[in-house]
């Protein structure tokens, strides 16, 4: 028997029963499985951390993108950072007013191994639409100036290929990089275990301090630590629930899972102990 095992904190563990390991490299930057489970489906882990499965990835990838694509349904040119399983681009390319996505990956190995075994959230990468980049997200960001509708920081946690992209010179560049209405959107991490919750509201204090409005949302992803996930919308103009004209998405009729427009909004009303751990770090 098999099992996969992710330790969530030095007390918590969290596993999920495998049929078998289907694949397995140590890349340039980190280590890449891909397990075959009976109740999640095919899941991609990233040097021991678990990063998606089949049965619960649309939770994530839906949030991260009709969230800001319904604040900004003029979005033509989007900036996707990490996401080299596809799951973010696949949600893209849903509008067909987007002109042009843009996915910066460090490491090309996990976009070729998603293509390769996780054709569900690989199927849309290559869309006409889609130019992958190969190269540190921090590094090419640092090159770009209003350029993007939308940036998306679909990262890994803020340690080893993805620590670079919580960092106040990142968002900086960040919003730099965005039109005079741009918005970016980040996975924000848990706000219940203290490690989790000190690493988001470190992120939060840096966005913060690069744009006007800052708004966290959350969400409920069963295999994430805690299942309590926490996204992070900054926006140079538009407030996320007061400036969005509901109507305008509905008329699109995109077919989502999870993301619908009362979700939306009320995935901004957030927990007292999580409104406390951001008010400690906004002043």
């Amino acid at each position: 028997m098999l099992w996969f095992t992710e330790q969530h904190t030095p007390n918590v563990r969290f596993s999920i029963k495998v049929d078998r390991q289907i694949f397995s490299e140590q890349s340039e930057f980190q280590r890449i499985d891909v397990f075959d489970s009976q109740e999640f489906g095919r899941v991609l882990t990233l040097d021991g951390y678990l990063m998606l499965t089949e049965k619960d990835e649309f939770i994530y990838h839906e949030m991260i993108v009709h969230v800001p694509m319904c604040v900004h349904p003029k979005a033509k040119r989007v900036l996707v950072i990490g996401g080299g399983d596809g799951g973010t681009v696949r949600e893209l390319v849903k509008y067909s007013s987007i002109e042009q996505i843009d996915l910066v990956e460090i490491d090309e190995r996990v976009v070729e191994v998603s293509k390769l075994f996780l054709q569900q959230t690989a199927q849309a990468l290559e869309d006409p639409r889609v130019t992958c980049y190969y190269e540190d997200g921090l590094k090419f960001i640092r090159r770009v100036e209003s350029a993007y509708d939308l940036i998306i920081v679909d990262s890994t946690d803020p340690f080893g290929p993805g620590e670079g992209l919580f960092t106040k010179e990142f968002y900086g560049n960040c919003f730099k990089a965005l039109h005079e209405d741009g918005i970016m959107v980040n996975q924000h991490e848990s706000p219940f275990y203290k490690d989790d919750a000190y690493a988001m509201q470190r992120a939060h204090k840096r966005i913060c301090h690069s744009f006007p409005i800052s708004r966290v949302y959350q969400v409920h992803i069963p295999t994430y630590p805690s299942g309590h996930w926490l996204f992070g919308l900054a926006s140079k103009k538009y407030h996320p629930v007061k400036d969005v004209n509901w109507q305008a998405w509905k008329d699109l009729r995109i077919r989502c899972r999870y993301y619908n427009c009362q979700l939306h909004a009320g995935s901004f009303a957030l927990p007292n102990y999580v409104e406390e751990l951001l008010r400690d770090v906004e002043d």
